[in-house]
């Protein structure tokens, strides 16, 4: 046990201090609250149609920025001494995620009606609340955009108290719109929210002036995009595959077994993220750093199982903590609607035990660029997903849809285990070192 705790206290709360452990902590808490708000003003219908919003709005927004994020931010760190390639680098990202989010704003403002039925069905209108998104998508883009310069430039202090801010000013406004205009008021603040974190932009602004004079039409750069090609594809297969098979599983949930029913789904989806939250926070900081530094399976194998012997025992802990303690969560983040929502913790935990199990190794992937195999391994997961749980929900209702989640990661995580066997647990000449 001191040694786990050495571990975290070494690797992974220090980096996390001078990141976004603080902003991560106010997103839980900010989320948490705004589940209660909608459990007390709305009910699980509610719940939903939020949740289908809300997946919508995530795809539209990885879409905008074109799956840029983090490759961005990754060449900024490499380039930032280069005036040339840094001006090069900042003009066609600017300019192709301006253009590729003006577009997306179009195509979603003249077909609100079409995109309302598909994520509300026609038995819903809420035209005005996709049209209001369309509005603020660029803003949206345009506040990654500063965020992935800023953070490139490791600016990660500003980031923090910016982030905190924002979340701050989101949350105080999402409660008083659920307050005053109940569902309405949830699906505004959901797409107007993140256009509040415009002071994201204007600090960044403020504090590299001297960069915007360096964002020049002239420098767009083709072999830029081709760089960064490879992380747009997978940033962008991750970030518009699940929350489209959400909402189809949602939409069908709605149409077999009522809306209450998605609503309880989307309420045991809500609890997951909040705890894989943290664990996606240290996957980032800790795990894809360490294994872009690993050439040999010696050190790739004493690293997964590291992370197994140490971490592993802590976050199973914590899972039985909450399975245990369901009831009571229930009633801290929901209110007795939610109820039903007790059944589905086990197949939703046990899902998520082979994700961890599975975003250990996977990380290899992003790591040593073994892009192919992670598009193929991400499209067969979505799509047994979608299969899975149409199939289990036929057969046993509610209940079917936490099944699909957890036998769609038992299985991913079984494939990856064959994919890595040689590296896990074949016998390996200790004199080589051998590149994946």
């Amino acid at each position: 046990m001191r040694k786990l705790f050495q571990y975290i206290n070494n690797e992974v709360l220090v980096k996390a201090a001078n990141l976004n452990l603080a902003n991560l902590s106010l997103r839980i808490i900010a989320g948490i609250l705004v589940s209660k708000f909608i459990a007390i003003y709305i009910g699980p219908q509610g719940m939903a149609l939020i949740g289908n919003l809300r997946n919508f709005m995530s795809a539209l927004q990885s879409l905008s920025i074109s799956g840029l994020y983090k490759g961005v931010v990754r060449l900024i760190s490499k380039c930032k001494e280069d005036a040339v390639e840094l001006s090069k680098t900042l003009s066609t990202v600017f300019y192709f995620g301006f253009f590729s989010s003006v577009l997306l704003s179009f195509l979603c403002y003249y077909n609100a009606e079409f995109i309302n039925d598909l994520i509300f069905s026609s038995s819903y209108r809420y035209t005005y609340i996709i049209k209001t998104l369309s509005i603020v998508l660029p803003f949206y883009a345009l506040n990654m955009f500063a965020f992935s310069i800023m953070n490139g430039f490791s600016k990660h202090k500003y980031l923090l108290i910016i982030n905190i801010l924002g979340q701050v000013l989101g949350l105080l406004v999402t409660l008083l719109l659920i307050y005053q205009d109940n569902i309405d008021g949830a699906l505004q603040a959901i797409v107007i929210t993140p256009a509040l974190n415009l002071l994201i932009t204007i600090v960044g602004i403020a504090f590299r002036r001297s960069l915007v004079s360096s964002i020049k039409i002239t420098q767009v750069s083709l072999s830029i995009i081709n760089r960064l090609s490879p992380y747009m594809i997978m940033a962008l297969v991750s970030a518009i595959a699940l929350p489209i098979v959400s909402i189809i599983i949602r939409n069908y949930l709605i149409d077999e077994l009522g809306i209450k029913a998605a609503g309880y789904w989307t309420a045991m989806t809500r609890v997951s993220d909040y705890y894989l939250m943290f664990f996606n926070s240290l996957m980032a900081l800790y795990i894809l750093p360490r294994f872009a530094e690993i050439n040999s399976k010696q050190a790739f194998r004493k690293e997964v199982f590291s992370f197994y012997k140490t971490i592993m025992p802590a976050f199973l802990v914590l899972l039985l903590i909450i399975y245990l303690s369901r009831s009571l969560l229930i009633n801290i983040l929901f209110t007795e609607d939610f109820r039903p929502v007790e059944g589905l913790f086990g197949y939703q935990i046990l899902g998520d035990i082979a994700r961890v199990l599975s975003m250990v190794i996977a990380y290899q992937f992003l790591a040593k660029k073994m892009f192919a195999h992670f598009l193929i391994l991400e499209v067969f997961l979505f799509i047994m997903m979608y299969f899975s749980s149409i199939y289990l929900i036929d057969e046993f209702g509610l209940q079917g849809a936490v099944m699909g989640h957890c036998l769609s990661y038992f299985m991913y995580f079984g494939i990856i285990v064959l994919l890595f066997s040689s590296s896990l647990f074949g016998v390996l000449d200790e004199e080589k070192t051998e590149d994946h």
